[in-house]
């Protein structure tokens, strides 16, 4: 890891209608949009949903690192997010984010300690603790049975 202070640059160029491109160094262009919500046609990224989208990456970013610190073993893990976006003493702004994350892990794992880890991705995820937000977390384990 390089030390910190990290810089990342976004440019977003538009015209005055039609798509925002966004685009970073050695990323590819990505097109977004207004969402249903603010009038758009709802069918590309928008900031609201690339918010969104960043708290789950940065959950699962953080459970890798925080599993391998661990040796932690698991199989697979899917995290949904749901953000809510209202209207707080005349200002629009995320007021909360939903985590449901589902573990998956192999037969003979704790269930106890897989948890934890869980706890410790979303304690450490830096999107989630940069945003003015409240962040829940509802975690789940499945242990991966095998046939006897």
């Amino acid at each position: 890891m390089q030390p910190f202070p990290h810089h990342y640059e976004v440019r977003a160029a538009a015209a005055v209608t039609g798509d925002v491109m966004l685009g970073g160094m050695k990323l590819p262009p990505l097109a977004s949009g207004a969402p249903a919500e603010f009038g758009g046609a709802g069918d590309r990224w928008s900031p609201e949903t690339l918010l969104v989208a960043a708290v789950a990456d940065c959950f699962v970013l953080s459970f890798r690192v925080r599993a391998m610190m661990a040796k932690l073993p698991w199989t697979s893990l899917a995290c949904d997010v749901v953000g809510t976006l209202d209207r707080v003493d005349n200002v629009t702004r995320f007021t909360e984010f939903h985590l449901r994350a589902r573990l998956q892990v192999p037969d003979g794992t704790t269930e106890a300690q897989a948890q934890r880890v869980i706890e410790k991705a979303e304690e450490a995820c830096l999107v989630a603790n940069s945003l003015n937000a409240i962040v829940h977390l509802e975690g789940t384990v499945e242990v991966e049975r095998t046939a006897a």
